[in-house]
């Protein structure tokens, strides 16, 4: 029998919390990769090249994005109260980046359906533009949650920021994998602008909150968990530069990965105990009531290893360079 006073584990609320953050690391982490190539792509003038980059990420990307929608369910599920706060706080932000999502989504799709050079040209721009849009405004909107700075705040541009310089470096990366020949030699020399900048935003994200103690934030990056969490995601990036220079392209794309946990990570960090620090709200506030936390867990619990599983077969599919002769979105 469910219990309707209780939790099953005491400390249900703070794995939901966890879970809640891991579906949101899953998500910067794959579709950051995609976002990524599409700033790659923007790199790029031969059409034969820019056709496989479409392809190098045509199978995954929708399966990538159901962590945004895990992520989305969790929240008004677990944490109805932060849903609530979080959409009616930044609305513009979450359009911004649905639009981006859209743009993106819809440029790589209808590009394929006219081969005249101008249609292909408008459909390209909207790829770029989407790519660099959605991590900026969903870097905006994890700004706003954890420094309450609004999204035009100084600590949520800054975070924005770092999403795109994430989302870069996965994305080359990625292609870096996934491609061969000059473009797979391209994307690892891009990798270390696209490094710099992302260290050079991480740095100065760091300078703002020092400078400008955000709800707090600034103080609490000194304490030990946060702390450990910012030197991991500072010193990631550099040993994935190690790594892409010796030619270990699956293990720097896992440092990226690694690195984009470690910044969800400093995200929690910064958080707890609090799920919403600009109204005051703390997880165990927040939180759903036990009986309905109590179903989530039974019924949603079990789901999740599934789509784990899921991305496990999918990434082991569809693992390995793409064909020259392979188009679009995987066609």
């Amino acid at each position: 029998m469910i219990p309707i006073d209780g939790y099953l584990v005491p400390a249900l609320p703070e794995v939901w919390f966890g879970t809640l953050l891991f579906a949101f690391a899953m998500y910067v982490f794959l579709d950051g990769f995609d976002f990524g190539l599409g700033m790659v792509y923007a790199t790029r003038d031969d059409e034969a090249e820019r056709e496989q980059l479409l392809a190098a990420f045509g199978p995954v990307w929708d399966a990538n994005e159901v962590w945004l929608v895990a992520f989305g369910t969790l929240l008004v599920a677990a944490f109805p109260a932060v849903y609530a706060a979080l959409l009616s706080g930044h609305y513009l932000a979450v359009f911004g980046l649905l639009f981006a999502l859209l743009a993106r989504g819809v440029a790589g799709e209808f590009r394929e359906l006219n081969d005249d050079p101008e249609w292909r040209r408008i459909c390209d721009r909207l790829f770029v533009v989407g790519s660099v849009a959605a991590p900026f405004c969903l870097g905006l909107i994890a700004g706003g949650w954890v420094f309450g700075s609004g999204i035009a705040g100084l600590p949520s541009l800054v975070t924005g920021l770092a999403l795109v310089g994430l989302s870069f470096v996965a994305g080359t990366a990625y292609a870096a994998l996934k491609t061969r020949g000059d473009l797979r030699a391209d994307a690892l020399a891009l990798g270390r602008p696209a490094t710099a900048a992302y260290l050079g935003t991480l740095l100065a994200l760091v300078a703002t909150l020092v400078a400008l103690d955000p709800l707090g934030a600034g103080g609490r990056l000194f304490a030990p968990a946060p702390l450990a969490a910012a030197a991991a995601t500072v010193a990631l990036p550099v040993v994935g530069l190690a790594l892409a220079a010796r030619n270990r392209v699956r293990a720097w794309l896992w440092s990226v990965g690694l690195g984009a946990g470690s910044l969800v990570l400093l995200v929690g960090t910064l958080l707890y105990p609090h799920a919403y620090p600009a109204t005051g709200l703390t997880v165990r506030d927040a939180v759903a009531a036990p009986v309905t936390l109590n179903l989530l867990t039974l019924v949603a619990g079990p789901f999740l290893f599934v789509v784990l599983g899921y991305f496990v077969v999918l990434y082991t599919v569809f693992s390995g360079p793409v064909e020259e002769s392979e188009a679009g979105y995987g066609g």
